[in-house]
């Protein structure tokens, strides 16, 4: 069985995603061929990149980085749950992934989103980071509207319909992230 994190993707005051976060671990701990485990970024208090070594390195001489790598790595698959702010995705979740570097890689990730236009942009850009990172993204995502999904853009109600996506969204990462820890051990 595969260990997933569904990961915040913003530490602003009064975020959203929190909610979205929470009803994405809801639904998933339903199904029994995974853990699923929240990961709120916003308890790291990662600063803006101060490790004075690239990441690709690994050697990390800060406790956060060591405690954000720890935990990282102990996945096999992410689900990362993310704002669109500005047609991309927040500074908080691009800053944790760049953070470290070998703890994400040969795994896999899926997205949920949420914004003006269902945080699509957000995603399309968190796609260009996974290729670098080295972490395999699967095509299925659950996006949500601002004007449909939340109560005055602000209280998460999600319809039905987006559990069935979520579900499929999933399956993928269940599928790829089962791949991709095959992968990793006979890279070892």
């Amino acid at each position: 069985m595969i260990n997933i994190a569904i990961v915040t993707g913003s530490t602003r005051p009064g975020r959203n995603n929190e909610a979205v976060a929470k009803w994405v671990l809801e639904n998933a701990t339903k199904r029994n061929e995974a853990t699923f485990e929240l990961v709120d970024i916003e308890d790291y208090a990662l600063p803006l990149l101060d490790e004075p070594i690239p990441p690709s390195q690994g050697k990390y001489s800060k406790d956060h980085t060591k405690k954000w790598a720890a935990k990282i790595k102990t996945f096999d698959a992410f689900i990362f749950v993310t704002p669109e702010y500005n047609h991309g995705t927040s500074g908080a979740l691009k800053n944790a992934l760049d953070f470290i570097y070998a703890e994400w890689n040969n795994k896999a990730a899926g997205f949920v989103s949420y914004g003006s236009v269902g945080g699509t942009r957000a995603v399309e850009q968190l796609r260009q980071i996974m290729a670098e990172l080295q972490i395999a993204d699967v095509r299925a995502q659950v996006t949500f509207l601002l004007h449909s999904d939340f109560e005055n853009y602000s209280k998460f109600k999600p319809g039905e319909h987006h559990k069935k996506t979520l579900d499929t969204m999933i399956d993928q990462v269940v599928l790829w992230g089962e791949a991709m820890k095959t992968a990793r051990h006979s890279l070892k």
